[in-house]
Formats: structure tokens, sequence, C-alpha cells
């Protein structure tokens, strides 16, 4: 009889109460994440969610998944992922808001008590997430573990200051959406993809993250700083979190968060497309799908981009799409592939910091 060590028993308990996939082995990576959304359509289905603060939960997550089952269906695999996560993190948010409201009802010990065990959770998934031989898998799939992982914690950590500033029940989203990210980084870890292809160069990407901040705080401007205020929020938020992974040398979680961000910026001035300026995009996104099929790169996470801007701009349900799809389509081709394809060059040099110091007083809003 085989014995469990005290982090396997603590697994197997998770994959039996539903925190993680029950994988069957010999499954390919298509078959795996088919299994993963089913079951969580399960989970939704036989459970359904009744929060009178999140009214239209049900639906965002089940909208979450249908979409990546489409992305799935059309060959679209690293979107189906990028969509998997973000049902993850909103239904394990909203599971924990409907379990452990009542529980946290007595006050913030109560909250403290099942923040710990939310924190030993979190470390043993982490810890079982790092054991992955990660340089042999493609980028895209590193990529998108690490910035999960890379979410988890501060989301841990949010919910106790919310707990705090506020009252204990306020917490408790943020706790569920780390359990959800926590528990998508070890599934990207449980996929069967390997890399058949030359690694994409593993390095820092500070230099290019501290030059896109600076173009964004130079860009942060009345009236487009009021006009565009939500995305200049998304584009700092992408910028913070690739800086934090890449100090923490997560630098395919960095470099996607890079991406992500340049998409963003671009995204401020990105003028709307005519039917001319439509078709080409279409023509443009075809020769580089032919490009990426025949590098013989990892190019995976530029294949998650370009998966992402043909869904913009062709709906599995056959919709319009909408003038922002189409422009982010062509950010992704103007903007975003250059700067991967940029990235694969050695590292500029890193700013250094000016000799002189001001003395400055920080004040911490609990909300940020």
């Amino acid at each position: 009889m085989r014995i469990l060590s005290r982090s396997g028993k603590f697994l197997f308990a998770l994959t039996m109460f539903g925190v993680l996939p029950s994988i069957a082995s010999g499954q390919n990576p298509k078959a795996q994440i088919k299994a993963e959304i089913d079951r969580l359509q399960r989970s939704l289905r036989e459970k359904p969610i009744s929060i009178p603060d999140f009214p239209d939960i049900n639906s965002m997550v089940a909208g979450s998944l249908n979409a990546a089952t489409a992305a799935l269906d059309s060959g679209k695999l690293y979107l189906s992922l990028e969509e998997l996560l973000q049902a993850e993190d909103l239904l394990h948010g909203a599971r924990v808001v409907a379990d452990k409201t009542e529980a946290v009802k007595s006050g913030f010990p109560a909250f403290e008590a099942e923040w710990e065990k939310a924190s030993q959770s979190l470390k043993t998934l982490s810890e079982e997430t790092r054991k992955k031989d990660w340089p042999s898998v493609p980028l895209a799939l590193q990529a998108l573990s690490e910035t999960a992982q890379g979410r988890s914690i501060p989301l841990l950590e949010g919910s106790r200051g919310f707990a705090v500033s506020t009252k204990p029940s306020d917490g408790l989203f943020y706790m569920g959406q780390a359990l959800g990210e926590a528990a998508f980084a070890k599934f990207c870890s449980s996929v069967l993809l390997t890399r058949n292809s030359a690694t994409f160069p593993r390095r820092s990407f500070l230099p290019e993250l501290q030059k896109l901040q600076e173009k964004t705080n130079t860009a942060f401007q009345p009236p487009r700083s009021i006009q565009l205020h939500d995305r200049f929020i998304t584009l700092n938020s992408a910028l913070k979190l690739a800086a934090e992974l890449d100090s923490q040398k997560f630098y395919a979680g960095a470099l996607y968060q890079y991406l992500e961000a340049t998409r963003h910026f671009g995204m401020l001035d990105a003028p709307a497309l005519d039917a001319a300026r439509q078709t080409a995009s279409k023509t443009d996104l075809a020769a580089v799908r032919k490009k990426l099929t025949s590098s013989k790169h990892d190019d995976s996470l530029a294949q998650l981009f370009l998966e992402r801007a043909e869904s913009q701009i062709a709906h599995a349900d056959g919709s319009a799409p909408t003038a922002d799809e189409w422009r982010s389509a062509r950010v992704i081709l103007d903007k975003v592939l250059p700067a991967y394809f940029a990235a694969l060059k050695p590292a500029p040099p890193v700013q250094q910091a000016s000799s002189k110091t001001v003395d400055i007083t920080l004040v911490r809003w609990p909300y940020t």
C-alpha cells in the first residue's frame, strides 16, 4: 500500500473536493483542458452560486468557460487557457464568498483562521507548481502559470487588507481569487505540452519595462488621462505585475505582461479601422500565422497574442467585431508582435537611478 506524504495527502484532498482537477494519465493537452472546462461547468451547474452582491456571477463564469471551449474547438489552445484562467479566478472567488460568509460573521479572528488555511493551500500549490521542468514546455504555458502564481499572493494579502479596513466578509472574494489563480497555475504544470523548438531566451525585461513606464508617465496628461482613466489603470496594473514577476525571475510571465502592457499602451492612440484596413489586417494576420507555423523557435507566446487577435476579428458565433476589437487586433500586429521579436535580442542597458535623493512621505490608501 502506497503511503502519501503530507503534501501528497493535501493535494489528494484538493482533488477530491474540486480545487484541483483529476487528470487521467495519457491525456493529450486538448483533452486535459477540455476536462478542466467540463469540471468547472459541472460545478457551476450542480451548485449554482447565489450571492446578492454578485447577481451575474454565474453568467460571467459560464461566459468565460464557453469562450474557453470555443477557442479550444477552433484550435486556439493558448487562448483557451487564458479564458480558463479568468473562469477559475471568478469561480473560486465567488465560491469562497458563498461558502465562507457565514463562517466569518463572528469577526476578524474567524476570518484570520480561514486566511491561514488559504495561505497554507497557496504555499503547497506553489511548491508543487515550481517542481515543473518549465524549460521543457512552451513559453506561453509557463507565462500563464507564472502570471497566475504572481497574482495569487498579492490577492491573498489584499483580502486581509479589505477584511481589516471594512469587514471580514469583504476579504473573501479576493481570498477565493488567490486560490483560483494558484489552482490554475498548478493545472498548467500538469498540461502535457512539450517544446519541440529552440527555446526563447529567459532574461530580465526590466529595461523594456522601464522604457514603457516612462512613456506611460509622459502620456498620462489631461484630457486623455481623464478620458482613458480605466485604460491607464489597466496599463499600469500590467506594468506593475510585470515588474513584480521580473523581480521573482518569473521571466516568462514578465514578458507576457510586458506585451500585454504594450497592447494597452498602443490602444491609447489606436485609430478606428476602415474597411480597407480591416481587410489588410486579415491578410496580415494570415501572414503572421504562416511565419509562426514555419518558425524553428518557441514562439508560443506570440502565438497566444495571434490567437487573441484572430478571435477578436472572427467571432465563433458569427457576430461582427466591435471597433475596439479591430483596433486591438491591429495593435497586436503593429506593436505587440514587434515588441515580442525585439525581446529575442539581448537586453538593453538598465537605466541607472539618479544619485540625487529626495525625502517623500507615502500614505497608503487601503483600497490600492
